[in-house]
């Protein structure tokens, strides 16, 4: 399988002269791509924009299609009358091919980097967060070779990565300032607006598409809030010490607490998450796990209290003004082994803290009483996000009519 996959990854570069000759293809102005995830979900940021355009399409005069590198995720969005290819297909071929805008949330990758020669190309993104990203990172391997043997192994992987000429959103005036230095590109290139998942978790009316498994996980949730019950969500980081969380949790006695609170503590584990063969043996009556890969904004609007440690999510959950449990029971390993971040800490997640289950437990006591962070909580948030209204999908469009050259 290594040797495959080494043959995959330096093969690559046999498509450059696809890559060139697809600048010669005639671009169609009003059709749009949209893919997520390295190709392999229907996810994040380019999901709600996706079907926010979908369903505004008539007005926009443009066409919506999604390219998937998973034939599942094509089946879905067909079976829902949404137009979706797989991206080695004749048709998915061609619309790489005739697109004029690339929308994604990695790289360009995330639809087909090798004809996408001539597009114009919007990275959404997938996160407005402390963690420094990309050429901020330092440890970034890939941008930051440490030899000429790193610099000649990354050499492929770069070449479909961010460019000068693409574009990117940010939240903020401060966050334009970082991502155009973090994604080097120009001012000029960062569209400032609101992220699309959050108009969703705001209600902006963005007609969602559940997986069967989110379908029956939130028919769960809705029977618990029927019950009076209040719902904890609870979505660690990925990172190697999250291993911890079982030494130093008593789940037996975790779940005896929610019991007696009537609280659902319900677990969205990052997809890379070590943690996942372990929480998928768990059996509590008020614990559930969901499926690693669910869409975690189909929740987050659910969640009465969220509990988190380093997560981006935490500046969307902001958004909707609840309170917050920062769980770090892992500080001292995580500061020593992970980027650096843009603010400290305490600054960018003023809230109630816990190191250990005892203070978890307390800490979701506490916010049950009363939300003391609102104020601190309100100045973080206008850092991150210059606009509190859900309307970030109407001005990317706006944006993208004029990067195609619809209006001006």
């Amino acid at each position: 399988m290594e040797i495959i996959n080494w043959f995959k990854y330096w093969g690559q570069l046999f498509l450059l002269p696809v890559y060139w000759l697809s600048f010669l293809v005639p671009r169609d102005k009003r059709l749009w791509l949209f893919g997520s995830t390295f190709g392999r979900r229907f996810a994040d940021n380019p999901k709600y924009l996706y079907l926010y355009v979908s369903q505004h399409k008539k007005e926009l005069g443009i066409r919506p299609v999604w390219i998937s590198h998973n034939k599942g995720v094509v089946s879905l969005l067909s079976g829902k009358g949404y137009e979706a290819y797989y991206y080695h297909s004749p048709k998915g071929i061609w619309m790489a091919l005739r697109g004029k805008i690339y929308i994604f949330d990695n790289y360009s990758k995330d639809i087909n980097f090798w004809q996408s020669g001539g597009a114009v190309k919007l990275n959404l993104w997938h996160g407005v967060g402390n963690k420094r990203i990309n050429y901020d990172n330092m440890y970034d391997k890939v941008r930051h070779p440490a030899s000429l043997w790193e610099k000649w192994k990354y050499f492929p992987r770069r070449l479909s990565d961010e460019k000068p000429s693409h574009y990117i959103l940010a939240t903020s005036p401060m966050m334009c300032k970082i991502f155009a230095r973090a994604f080097q590109v120009p001012e000029g290139h960062v569209l400032e607006a609101g992220y699309p998942r959050n108009d969703y978790i705001m209600g902006a009316g963005i007609n969602n598409i559940y997986l069967p498994a989110e379908k029956k996980a939130l028919s769960m949730v809705k029977k618990w809030e029927n019950m009076g019950a209040g719902i904890v969500l609870y979505m660690p980081t990925f990172r190697d010490s999250e291993t911890m969380f079982t030494k130093i949790m008593d789940l037996s006695v975790f779940n005896s607490f929610l019991k007696d609170n009537n609280l659902l503590f319900l677990v969205k584990l990052h997809p890379k998450s070590k943690l996942k063969d372990t929480f998928a043996k768990f059996l509590y009556s008020n614990i559930s796990c969901l499926d690693a890969d669910a869409d975690p904004y189909v929740f987050l609007k659910e969640a009465d209290i969220l509990v988190t440690d380093y997560s981006s999510v935490y500046s969307d959950f902001m958004l909707l003004d609840r309170p917050v449990v920062a769980f770090q029971y892992d500080y001292k390993e995580y500061s020593e082994q992970t980027r650096e971040g843009y603010f400290d800490f305490g600054i960018y997640m003023p809230e109630t803290r816990a190191y250990d289950m005892e203070g978890l437990m307390a800490g979701i006591e506490s916010v049950l009483h009363g939300d003391t962070a609102k104020e601190a909580r309100a100045v973080s948030r206008g850092r991150m996000f210059s606009n509190l209204e859900a309307d970030g999908c109407k001005k990317i469009c706006k944006e993208c009519l004029k990067l195609a050259r619809l209006k001006t």
